[in-house]
């Protein structure tokens, strides 16, 4: 049988083996409740407090000051996501009731969207053009109402392109209106500085960037305020009460350490990766649309409209051939309905019908994508086959 190619890292990547080794050492460390106020507590306190500052300073936030950047740890980025939008709908800036977003954010942010709605707030949604990309411009006219928050994602998980945050952000601020973006799909792929981009509040989450599951952050500007959704401790000063795991803490830590050791390389490499993938592609099926093609796109993000083809019934061909890929979010995978990014670009059907996203990582090989355009297009000439006969 042939071995699987896995190709949906944006869903969640294998942990390195630097994270599986510093893992390993802290749990066999034996780590107390860093909550604690006996030695063994203490102790573990300062592994997560130690760690805890350097990814802050990792993500370019600003760890000195009265008003240092604050890092809450979560459970992921949906959790982070949650903790941005319902902190700040119970703090004193969201008297207005009135968020700003798009309709091409991921379900976490989505949904909370939703649920604001249903609590009496207003949801305003950007626009995007035919590559999925919002107009900055199209901010300012709806920040001269008062607003409480503004959410626009950094990079999009089904098609990898890039928004224009910073400019978004330098609008928001100008308005006095605090702004959040989900960075899931680009930290540990492309350099994220916090302090740069402007942005108040900030996710992401350990394993999408080859660390471990159950472990995500939302890093904050010192200032912003910020209401808990979780009662009964006092971790974290009380945004996100709960033990905070010291090994989880650590592999996140390691994993970032890993990607700016060699964040030029991996880039680099998923580019290569990701180009040559679709140039194979689009020459052994013509039909094949590369979705975002001509805007900035994360590197190792490809999402190809296959024309012609139902993607539900090229996605389970696809799977039986042992190449593993997605047909959007994994948040919202068991969904048959269309794509809610592709739908708010304003795709014709048939791209939309026939949309799957394929995503790479650092050790995926060439050769491996070759073997996978090798068996995708051996399932498409099938799949064309069977259609011609029922004709």
């Amino acid at each position: 049988m042939d071995q699987p190619i896995y190709l949906d890292h944006n869903a969640t990547t294998p942990m390195l083996l630097p994270v599986v080794e510093a893992m390993s050492e802290a749990m066999r460390a034996g780590y107390a409740n860093p909550a604690s106020q006996h030695g063994a507590g203490r102790r573990a306190r300062r592994v997560v407090e130690d760690a805890r500052e350097q990814i802050i300073r990792l993500l370019g936030g600003d760890t000195s000051g009265r008003q240092p950047d604050r890092l809450i740890f979560t459970s992921g980025g949906t959790e982070a996501n949650n903790l941005a939008l319902f902190g700040l709908a119970g703090s004193p800036v969201g008297a207005a009731k009135r968020l700003v977003t798009t309709g091409i954010e991921h379900p976490s942010i989505a949904a909370a969207a939703d649920e604001l709605a249903r609590r009496g707030w207003q949801i305003e949604r950007l626009p995007v053009d035919r590559s999925g990309v919002v107009d900055p411009q199209s901010l300012a006219p709806l920040l001269e109402q008062p607003s409480s928050m503004v959410s626009v994602m950094l990079g999009n998980n089904e098609t990898g392109a890039i928004q224009p945050v910073g400019e978004l952000a330098t609008l928001a601020t100008a308005a006095g209106v605090p702004m959040h973006t989900d960075a899931v799909q680009v930290v540990g792929k492309l350099a994220v500085d916090f302090r740069t981009l402007g942005v108040d509040l900030l996710s992401f989450t350990a394993h999408k960037l080859h660390g471990p599951l159950g472990i995500g952050a939302l890093l904050l500007r010192g200032e912003t305020p910020l209401a808990p959704q979780l009662f009964g401790g006092f971790q974290q000063a009380g945004l996100r009460p709960g033990t905070e795991s010291a090994p989880l803490v650590v592999g996140m830590l390691t994993a970032l350490e890993c990607w700016h050791a060699e964040q030029a390389a991996r880039r680099e490499h998923l580019a290569k990766l990701r180009d040559r993938f679709e140039q194979q592609i689009t020459a052994g099926c013509p039909q094949v649309v590369v979705v975002s093609k001509d805007t900035e796109r994360l590197p190792h993000t490809s999402n190809l409209a296959f024309v012609g083809f139902d993607r539900q019934a090229l996605f389970l061909a696809l799977d039986m051939e042992q190449v593993a890929c997605s047909t959007g979010s994994a948040c919202a995978s068991g969904s048959s309905e269309p794509s809610p990014v592709l739908l708010s670009m304003g795709l014709p059907e048939e791209q939309i019908g026939g949309s799957l996203r394929f995503s790479f990582a650092t050790e995926t090989t060439l050769a491996e994508v070759d073997e996978a355009v090798r068996r995708i297009l051996l399932v498409c000439k099938r799949l064309e086959q069977q259609n011609t006969l029922r004709k």
